[in-house]
């Protein structure tokens, strides 16, 4: 039988988990008021943006096979959590590129998610999940009953954009891209193939 921490457990590690996933934006100010973020900022700030949405959505999509495979069903609220940090990453990185790659150029903007592909598979990306931000909260989740599950199954289109992005962004070193490839391909196939809860959960 799984472990169930209770209510306050729960709230503590809430509180631990918020304050890591702030980490890598305190380390990136810090970087910037140091100025330690190397040769070009920008590309740093950029790249790290990216890395972490990445990163947190397949932490959220890996609640459910977590909580299945462990019983443990107190981790269905991270997801949330996980969820929404992984919107404001993905936020930064677009405004980074809004910001200051094109200086709120629309018309340059809008010539570079047409030219280029890794930027409008990225941009598209990055469109998908605003509605998914958008009905996160307990609200749109009783409003919009089965639909809600439905629309949130766009977090897996999302990961193929968001890989593919990454990996056309890298060109040469492509580790990383094929790490993350892997784990959302793992967790896609975990929802082909899903597994009954343990016993107990």
């Amino acid at each position: 039988m799984a472990w169930q921490p209770r209510a306050n457990q729960v709230s503590w590690i809430k509180a631990g988990l918020f304050a890591a996933c702030l980490a890598p934006l305190a380390r990136l100010v810090y970087g910037a008021f140091t100025d330690r973020l190397g040769a070009n900022p920008i590309e740093t700030i950029t790249r790290s943006t990216g890395w972490w949405t990445l990163f947190l959505l397949a932490a959220t999509l890996a609640v459910t096979p977590l909580r299945r495979l462990s019983g443990a069903n107190w981790l269905l609220r991270l997801r949330r959590m996980l969820g929404l940090f992984a919107f404001f990453y993905a936020l930064a990185h677009f405004t980074t590129f809004i910001w200051f790659d094109h200086w709120f150029d629309a018309a340059e903007i809008l010539k570079d998610v047409v030219k280029r592909p890794f930027v409008t598979v990225g941009f598209a990306a990055f469109l998908l999940l605003l509605p998914l931000a958008a009905t996160s909260n307990s609200a749109m989740v009783r409003r919009l009953g089965r639909n809600w599950q439905r629309l949130h199954r766009l977090a897996y289109a999302i990961a193929v954009l968001g890989v593919l992005h990454f990996w056309w962004l890298v060109k040469r070193d492509l580790t990383e891209p094929i790490l993350f490839a892997l784990a959302f391909a793992a967790l896609l196939a975990f929802r082909a193939f899903p597994r009954p809860l343990r016993s107990g959960a």
